[in-house]
């Protein structure tokens, strides 16, 4: 039976006991009532009638109108007759007043009305211990049907009180306690009560779900959701911003340093396009330029400067083309990308730190250097004194190790000036051909002592360039330095310098040994130098010379074969 039925039948058998309990008291109680209207209405007033024609019998010697309330009281008498013989009496009765009224003095009438007053009044005695006991007889007959009724009602009542809770709170309660298993991952908990109502048809759902949940929990989808809750929240753990994008470029994930540093909340982003999220956001409209304009597989950008943890931050930004081979076919199909911002903050305090020193080294590094230098060149005098052979290599050779450090010294001032963006250009209207002579003059003395020739190639007449003088003309001489140092002895390095459209070129091509093309995109890296090369120098001579070159507006390269020789470029603009 349905929970729903037993409810129904019993609370409404509950509510018909109720009623016709009502009913029973009501019929009782309007049956006494009915008694005692009788008894009160028909009797009582017939005894009242008869006691005031007795008092009016006593009077009618003494007062006239005794006689005349006496025959008011006989007619409301005759009016109210309702006993068997009381009307065979009321008439007697009345023959007698009759008489009385006709002859008063007649006194063997007034013993006769007596009696017949009597008579009524026992009769109406009679009916009234009658009527009483009809009530009693009522009054007992409701008292064991309400008491009958009223037990029905109370065993219906106490039944329910013990079943239907029972029936309705230990279902609920298994439930509810499976319902913790299944909670508590185990999915093989089942509900055993068996029946055909509401609960039976809810324990065979939940069984069903519970055996679907097993199932669930021992496919693979589970373990896939799984490892990619896992995923997520490694990704948002990451003390690196991380932002992933599908194919179409909508925001899939976005872990919580990346909404610090975008000021944004996860609603903002996530399942929105990133192209409408960047009208409104500087840094997202930074973040995304690389994959609006192209899609590369990697790309990594210079610091990007965020103002995060309440301080300046750097970040280096790197974004990741994420590309799958379906299964079943051969080429790959791209699927999104993701965005890492790996915060270099540290690194670069660092690194700021590390130019600051190296500044402040070469700075205080070049006085004495200076001073040596000065004190080998007295040496060399004749004033100085006499030095022998032995005397005169070693000379040379502190003046090759001051030069070297003097260098050096330079270099790094220069790569301070580059890292702290402090170039200090002096752009001006300049003659190629004198930045050429200039630096063909400065390594000549190198060139000699390989027995190396530098063939020069120039068109004249040559436009004037706008550029930095010395700074170029430093360039030039670190790209002759370098093919000196790696070219074989006698050999021919060639300068061309010649006009290209708007810009004049210059370049400078050895017969050395060339660079392999595993090294080609890092040769302009600070500090890089090639593996196994003669590694005399500090490796900033070309990182720095990059950034003399493109700081004038102009723009450098390498061109090289391993065997074939390299050729090192620039070119700056025409004035």
């Amino acid at each position: 039976m349905k929970i729903r039925t037993k409810l129904t039948l019993g609370v409404g058998l509950l509510f018909i006991m109720i009623i016709l309990l009502s009913l029973v008291g009501a019929r009782y109680i309007n049956a006494l009532k009915n008694d005692t209207e009788n008894i009160l209405v028909a009797n009582y007033n017939t005894l009242e009638y008869s006691r005031n024609m007795m008092l009016a019998l006593d009077e009618i010697s003494a007062k006239n109108e005794a006689l005349e309330k006496f025959e008011t009281n006989l007619n409301k008498q005759r009016e109210n007759i309702t006993e068997s013989g009381e009307k065979e009496v009321t008439e007697l009765l009345a023959e007698h007043f009759v008489e009385l009224k006709t002859n008063p003095e007649n006194t063997e009438l007034y013993p006769l009305i007596r009696k017949d007053i009597s008579e009524i009044m026992k009769l109406n005695m009679q009916a009234i211990e009658r009527k009483s006991n009809v009530a009693k007889e009522t009054a007992h007959s409701a008292t064991i049907w309400i008491a009958l009724t009223g037990t029905l009602c109370f065993v219906i009542a106490f039944s329910l009180l013990i079943n239907l809770p029972n029936n309705i709170a230990n279902p609920i309660k298994e439930l509810t306690d499976s319902i913790k298993q299944i909670a508590a991952k185990n999915y093989n908990q089942r509900v055993n009560f068996q029946s055909h109502d509401e609960f039976g048809e809810l324990a065979k759902s939940f069984n069903v779900m519970a055996e679907k949940l097993e199932e669930y929990n021992n496919s693979n989808l589970y373990k896939i959701l799984f490892e990619k809750k896992r995923i997520e929240t490694l990704i948002n753990n990451m003390q690196d911003p991380v932002i992933g994008l599908d194919e179409n470029k909508k925001v899939l994930f976005v872990n919580d340093e990346a909404l610090k540093i975008l000021a944004l909340k996860t609603e903002d982003l996530i399942g929105k396009f990133v192209q409408d999220i960047a009208v409104t956001n500087d840094l997202v409209r930074l973040l995304i330029q690389d994959i609006i304009v192209a899609t590369p597989s990697t790309s990594l950008q210079k610091p990007i400067k965020i103002y995060a943890n309440n301080k300046e931050s750097y970040f280096e930004k790197e974004i990741v083309n994420i590309a799958i081979t379906p299964t079943g076919e051969q080429e790959q199909k791209h699927i999104g990308h993701v965005i890492v911002l790996k915060n270099i903050t540290p690194f670069k305090e660092l690194d700021f730190a590390k130019t600051n020193f190296i500044a402040t080294v070469s700075h205080e590094l070049k006085t004495p250097i200076s001073s040596i230098k000065m004190s080998v060149q007295l040496l060399e005098h004749q004033q100085t004194g006499i030095i022998n052979e032995e005397q005169k290599q070693l000379i040379e050779s502190i003046k090759e190790d001051s030069n070297r450090l003097l260098k050096i010294t330079g270099e790094l001032l220069n790569l301070s000036q580059v890292e702290t963006g402090n170039i200090q250009l002096n752009i001006q209207q300049s003659n190629p051909i004198e930045i050429l002579q200039y630096a063909i003059d400065a390594v000549k003395n190198a060139a000699e002592q390989k027995q190396i020739e530098l063939n020069v190639h120039n068109t004249d007449p040559l436009p004037l360039i706008k550029a930095d003088t010395e700074k170029t003309a430093w360039v030039l001489i670190n790209f002759l330095t370098n093919a000196i140092r790696y070219a074989p002895e006698q050999s021919i390095i060639t300068v061309y310098i010649k006009q290209n459209k708007d810009k004049v070129l210059f370049s400078v091509k050895d017969e050395g040994k060339g660079i392999d093309k595993r090294y080609r995109d890092k040769i302009f890296d600070r500090y890089f130098q090639i593996p196994g090369s003669n590694k005399t120098g500090t490796g900033l001579g070309l990182a720095i010379s990059k950034e003399f070159i493109e700081a004038q507006g102009g723009q450098i390269g390498v061109e090289t074969e391993v065997g074939m020789g390299s050729t090192f470029y620039f070119t700056m603009p025409i004035s």
